[in-house]
């Protein structure tokens, strides 16, 4: 999602707001309007992890039945093809039928229509966090658990915004996803990312740890410092930039390296992928396929691993290979891994979690 010119990386980067953000002040400021209440020209929410965003009105459609209310999305200095997008939220009262708060996809937003995704078939391209988001909002403003209110969110060129993106190979159709786990943009910038990484090294070596653990994301890390009973000064916040890591290694030599991260990401790496980011590097579905016929699986799931369309939906595929099949991703990985650096005095180990921070497996080659 890359279209925004980047931030000169020697200057602070501003960060933004993500669109499951914008999509839950939207919310609460037609909820509040539609129950009677007056609200000047701007609204506040809570993120998730305690923050306040204040977000400024910039659409009103208010009628007897239902309120309508749009923001803009401001996504800082992170180079992302939302930013400036309109995210509406419309909101609707129901008789009560007792199915609670419905999430639907207005004009611009996306409708699932493949496995694989945390989202359900059929439903809203609106992901779980934001869900919540707009869930808790309604919920202290009417003061009851899961009233029966439709909400529906819409994005204006949201279709077009979304040829820019993964969502049409995905089979999200129509329109764009309504993203985001803390409701914050943080600023995208390979350079900087880059050199936190190298400095995360540097700081590691200095306090006389031969054991780092570089993680591509947030569950990763978590789980793998309790893994490890590991110390914070340990932990790289690698993300995507795999191949980042590995190159400053190989000329800052440490004894010990560990790769965490998530199935699909670790896939990657055992495809040759040294850049894990979604819009430099694809899971080669067949390549997948080989590896299970490598490995003897029966024809029908080679076949089915062949047609999935996200990695996700693999690993649900796998059933008693599971285990066989995982510790092969770990395997290929770590081989792609010591094949970069090429020296001796680092050893590498992968080690693979679930979505949940559930161990997949640990290839650790002595």
């Amino acid at each position: 999602m890359m279209e925004q010119s980047k931030a000169k990386i020697d200057q602070p980067l501003r960060r933004g707001w993500t669109t499951g953000a914008c999509a839950t002040a939207s919310t609460k400021a037609a909820l509040n309007i539609l129950l009677g209440e007056e609200i000047e020209n701007h609204v506040s929410i809570t993120l998730p992890k305690g923050q306040v965003a204040n977000f400024e009105i910039a659409y009103k459609n208010i009628d007897e039945t239902f309120c309508e209310i749009g923001v803009i999305k401001d996504a800082g200095d992170d180079p992302d093809v939302t930013h400036g997008s309109m995210i509406k939220s419309k909101i609707c009262f129901r008789q009560k039928d007792g199915k609670g708060i419905l999430f639907h996809a207005g004009k611009g937003v996306g409708t699932v229509t493949l496995q694989g995704l945390p989202i359900d078939i059929g439903e809203a391209a609106i992901n779980p966090v934001p869900r919540e988001m707009m869930r808790l909002v309604v919920e202290e403003a009417m003061g009851i658990k899961n009233p029966d209110i439709d909400i529906t969110i819409s994005v204006p060129k949201g279709e077009e915004i979304a040829q820019k993106t993964w969502n049409p190979r995905l089979g999200i159709k129509g329109g764009i996803s309504i993203l985001g786990t803390t409701g914050i943009v943080i600023p995208y910038s390979c350079s900087a990312w880059i050199h936190a990484i190298h400095r995360g090294i540097d700081v590691a070596q200095a306090l006389g740890h031969n054991h780092i653990i570089g993680a591509t994301g947030k569950t990763s890390e978590a789980s793998a410092l309790t893994y490890f009973q590991a110390s914070e000064n340990q932990m790289i916040d690698m993300g995507d930039f795999v191949g980042g890591m590995l190159k400053y290694v190989k000329k800052q030599p440490i004894e010990k390296v560990t790769i965490a991260g998530g199935f699909a990401k670790i896939v990657k790496l055992a495809q040759g992928h040294y850049d894990l980011h979604s819009g430099r590097s694809q899971v080669d579905f067949e390549k997948l396929a080989k590896l299970a016929q490598k490995l003897e699986f029966p024809s029908s799931k080679i076949e089915q691993i062949t047609k999935a369309n996200t990695a996700l939906e693999v690993l649900s595929l796998l059933g008693e290979y599971h285990d066989k099949f995982c510790l092969q991703i770990a395997k290929l990985a770590q081989q792609h891994a010591v094949k970069l650096i090429h020296q001796e005095q680092t050893k590498i180990d992968i080690i693979i979690f679930d979505r949940q921070g559930q161990l997949l497996s640990h290839y650790d080659e002595i």
